[in-house]
């Protein structure tokens, strides 16, 4: 497992050891004591989440809730965004991905995750260290100050209306101040 830093404070791009064999391939996906091995944080785990996606162009996000996230995929392709909602200097930066099975994200609370799925039967398993609740703040993924360019045009994608309808970043700014 290697750990990268990224230009949002304490965001990581994390490269696990994808074992190939005649049968497919083997993935530790998450190991706590490597992850601090290779400079993340000591993440202790409360819940695990699967979420499989039958098409491309599914859009989920922007949602940042009070819990750190350990992302990685098992099957498919994502794109992802983060962006920072900290009340910080770096308040609206932006860090797209694209990550397939032996890549991970670990991305600490009150960082923006949004997702659009690449390929068909995509599966997404994320790990949070904090139980669900419903406090969260969203961002409007189409938000044109955050300038995020999806694979997909609008109209091929596949969103909520909830996500849609999120309020714009300068709403949210305007919250945090």
């Amino acid at each position: 497992m290697k750990a990268h830093p990224t230009s949002i404070e304490g965001l990581l791009r994390i490269e696990l050891d994808l074992q190939l064999n005649a049968d497919g391939w083997f993935v530790e996906s998450f190991h706590r004591d490597k992850l601090l091995a290779a400079g993340g944080p000591a993440y202790d785990v409360v819940q695990h989440n699967v979420l499989a996606i039958d098409r491309a162009g599914v859009l989920r996000g922007i949602h940042a809730e009070p819990w750190d996230k350990y992302l990685a995929p098992s099957a498919g392709r994502l794109f992802v965004a983060i962006v920072e909602l900290r009340a910080n200097a770096q308040f609206g930066q932006v860090e797209c991905f694209e990550l397939a099975p032996g890549e991970a994200l670990y991305v600490p609370r009150g960082c923006g995750n949004s997702f659009c799925t690449l390929e068909p039967h995509t599966v997404y398993n994320f790990l949070v260290n904090e139980t669900w609740s419903p406090e969260r703040i969203t961002v409007d993924p189409f938000d044109p100050e955050l300038a995020i360019r999806w694979p997909f045009p609008r109209a091929e994608l596949s969103y909520t209306d909830r996500d849609a309808s999120n309020p714009p970043l300068t709403e949210v700014r305007a919250q945090l101040v």
